[in-house]
């Protein structure tokens, strides 16, 4: 196993900074949309790292115990994927204080917090290119971008530039020239000394360079060996899991797999689904997965075109049952709803909590995160999946202790079984 071994036992929560919580510990200059407006793509809730603060306990009283935040740094987007300044933090979050405070407090709870590095891309404000537009073919910069033609389109036309998807606000950076490289390398670096526990790493298949992720790791676990690096791949992961790049990856794998058995339509058979399930954890790969049903990218499970409580159970005791790391979307133990992006980043109605408590769906992820926490054999167990005509079963086992997961097929119904 070459990850780091407190990822086993964690169960992470992930949190969109901007529509989690606002708290007025922190007066960010500028107006925001009320706290209970339908989002967009542009509108700005005003979310804030006091906020996140805030809710620890919250957080820890779930039973989580890491959080995984969306990108915190300066932006000019309400997700922050566009940065702008990847050393400071962005003034709508607040400070580098309130970061460091944060961190600080999460660490006194005995919780870990990952980052999200957007390392492919970043802003048209962002400054190395900005000297582009300003300065042309004469900027010092120009080797930092993949630039086709001079000068640049950057806000009308067609971008004569490589950006991610084609959006022009999204300029892809030049990872084969040294100085783009050491750039990224010391923003890793930077925040890794700032007391951080590790990075998910967005679209990192995109930056299509081995020396470039496994240098980044070099670097980042020279400051902390015990660092976690996730990436987000959401198709066969095998050549970023060898020891040398990635302790684990977002697992779309296992999320695909419930998604087409619980919530499609017209669903894949019990035989394909435990076939894609076990695929989603191949054994003595020594990697550790983020194992998720519901992210910023994704239609949230109440919204899921066949979905039901008793498909919803079952998906999250699926969740808690396989190897790797549980990861929660904020306000699914919640029971929120929300569509495609950006509807499925919705605020958190916290004067409405003590109600939302009472749905079924929070008191199953706190006896999910329990029933984890209890029983070493969920953490360190080997797993095993047989199919039959009516269902299908998995059996963890560690030593002499032994838990089975027993599932009706044709009622979506369930067992747990210990031993």
């Amino acid at each position: 196993m070459f990850s780091p071994a407190w990822v086993k036992d964690a169960v992470f929560y992930q949190i969109f900074p901007d529509r989690f919580c606002r708290s007025p510990k922190y007066n960010a200059v500028g107006k925001f949309v009320d706290w209970d407006s339908k989002p967009t793509r542009s509108n700005m809730f005003g979310g804030n790292l006091a906020g996140i603060e805030d809710k620890l306990e919250y957080i820890k009283g779930l039973g989580a115990t890491a959080l995984y935040l969306c990108p915190i740094f300066k932006s000019n987007s309400n997700h922050r994927y566009h940065t702008v300044d990847y050393f400071e933090i962005d003034p709508v979050l607040g400070t580098l204080e309130d970061f460091d405070r944060l961190v600080k407090k999460v660490h006194k709870l005995g919780m870990r917090i990952i980052l999200d590095g957007v390392f492919n891309h970043c802003s048209r404000g962002f400054f190395q290119f900005n000297s582009l537009m300003e300065l042309g073919e004469d900027s010092p910069y120009r080797d930092w971008f993949h630039v086709h033609s001079w000068p640049i389109h950057a806000y009308s036309g067609k971008p004569n530039y490589e950006c991610w998807w084609n959006y022009p606000a999204l300029p892809k950076f030049n990872t084969n020239c040294p100085d783009v490289r050491e750039y990224l390398f010391s923003v890793a670096e930077y925040w890794t000394k700032r007391g951080i526990d590790g990075w998910r790493l967005d679209v990192p298949n995109e930056i299509d360079d081995d020396s470039f992720w496994q240098e980044f790791r070099r670097r980042v676990k020279t400051i902390n060996k015990d660092a976690y690096i996730v990436g987000e791949i959401w198709d066969a992961p095998e050549r970023w899991l060898k020891g040398d790049q990635f302790d684990g990856v977002m697992n779309y794998v296992f999320r695909k797999a419930v998604m087409q058995y619980l919530f499609d339509e017209k669903p894949i058979s019990t035989e394909e689904f435990c076939n894609r399930l076990q695929a989603a954890f191949p054994e003595g790969r020594g990697d550790m997965p983020m194992n998720l049903l519901g992210s910023h990218d994704t239609t949230r499970l109440m919204s899921q075109p066949c979905t039901s409580w008793e498909r919803i159970k079952l998906a999250l005791t699926l969740l808690f049952f396989m190897p790797g790391a549980p990861c929660i979307y904020y306000g699914e133990e919640l029971g929120i709803h929300g569509g495609k992006d950006p509807d499925n980043r919705r605020s958190i109605p916290w004067d409405k909590l003590s109600e939302m408590q009472e749905e079924p769906v929070y008191a199953l992820v706190k006896e999910l995160t329990r029933m984890r926490q209890d029983n070493a054999v969920l953490r360190d167990g080997k797993m095993e999946i047989t199919c039959d005509g009516g269902g299908f079963t998995v059996v963890r086992t560690l030593g002499k202790k032994k838990m089975t997961l027993a599932v009706d097929s044709t009622r979506l119904d369930f067992l747990l079984e210990k031993l």
